[in-house]
């Protein structure tokens, strides 16, 4: 497995924070900003199509705005990261350049894939950017997002960056050696080396994200199985390890991949979206959505709660009261209020609540 990572086409690297500035997290490191040049400019002139997900926006603006650490509220973080986020990419354009290799900017928020068309248009600028050779540098745009629709930290969307882009590898590189059987701290704690299925994974991921980043292990863990889950093997390991894990080297934890690749929106819907609304469904319905993947009709629609357009996402939730799915639905909340229960045989022009294609188990 390690080798084949090594040989991947297309590899997705994202890198915290934590491993981008100073000891002391008060400023942006340029020499680490130009070791990561160097090792993901080595892939991509061999040939690699290489997307980077990286932090460190609102690190960058800390010490030109005379801040000690990362602003809470959400107004000062936005203005830090626009002050930042230009000072980054500056950073990172001048390191990649040494290596004759040019980046692009991409900011992205959840909305921006809910959408259909911005979704499109978000795969549609990458696919041309791979075409002319641009290694595309992506963050959340910290400037605009909120708390409400925000992808909350760049692990998760690194792992859905790289369903994407059908990435054959997902690197996560940090401030941590890589998964451990307890918190790193307490003796007789030991580094995971392999994980087979990260859904049946029983280990400490209590260990909290930096001063300057946002994220921790549990958010590290559940990108590793947002992305193995979808056929995509994982490597999370220290950044001082970049490019021994990058060689296939046997450093941090490795996720194997343990299930097929689904469509893009679907693993988008299942791990990005922002619900507008839940449909509760009864015992029938729900085991004909997970035994034989059938089409959700109104039929076996008991209640509707929310306000909703056709073709938003919604939870879809079984008798005892748990989210079981989610789907893109076929009605708006106000038309479909008055279909609950009815038959197809009752109308021949009902179609599907939420087509078998339109829904994901989550």
């Amino acid at each position: 497995m390690r080798s084949e990572i090594a040989e991947a086409d297309r590899i997705v690297v994202k890198v915290g924070s934590s491993s981008l500035t100073t000891p002391d997290g008060g400023a942006l490191d340029l020499d680490r900003v130009r070791v990561l040049a160097e090792a993901l400019s080595a892939l991509h002139n061999s040939g690699r199509r290489v997307v980077l997900v990286t932090s460190g926006a609102i690190a960058a603006a800390l010490v030109p705005l005379g801040l000690r650490r990362r602003p809470r509220d959400l107004e000062t973080q936005q203005a830090a990261a626009a002050v930042g986020q230009g000072l980054l990419i500056r950073h990172y354009t001048e390191a990649f350049a040494q290596h004759g290799v040019q980046v692009a900017q991409l900011l992205l928020t959840v909305d921006d894939i809910l959408r259909p068309t911005t979704y499109r248009n978000a795969l549609d600028t990458m696919s041309r950017l791979f075409r002319f050779g641009v290694v595309p540098i992506i963050n959340e745009n910290d400037t605009v997002a909120t708390h409400e629709i925000r992808f909350g930290d760049n692990d998760r969307l690194a792992a859905l960056v790289a369903h994407l882009v059908r990435a054959d590898a997902l690197f996560l590189f940090s401030d941590v050696e890589g998964l451990y059987t307890g918190h790193p701290s307490e003796p007789g704690s030991e580094l995971i080396r392999h994980v087979a299925d990260v859904s049946t994974l029983q280990a400490d991921t209590s260990r909290v994200g930096s001063k300057v980043g946002t994220g921790g292990m549990a958010t590290k863990v559940e990108a590793a199985q947002i992305a193995s889950q979808g056929g995509i093997p994982v490597v999370l390991t220290d950044a001082n390890n970049l490019v021994p894990a990058l060689s296939g080297e046997k450093v941090g934890t490795l996720f194997a991949p343990i299930g097929r690749r689904r469509p893009r929106r679907l693993l988008w819907l299942a791990h990005a979206a922002e619900t507008r609304g839940t449909l509760h469904v009864d015992a029938g319905a729900r085991r004909a959505l997970i035994s034989t993947h059938a089409s959700l009709l109104a039929a076996g629609v008991v209640r509707v709660d929310g306000v909703f357009a056709d073709g938003e996402p919604v939870d879809i939730v079984g008798p005892d009261g748990r989210i079981f799915a989610r789907g893109f639905v076929g009605y708006g909340s106000q038309q479909l209020g008055q279909l609950l229960g009815r038959r197809g045989d009752e109308g021949s022009t009902l179609r599907p609540v939420v087509h078998r294609d339109q829904f994901i188990s989550v």
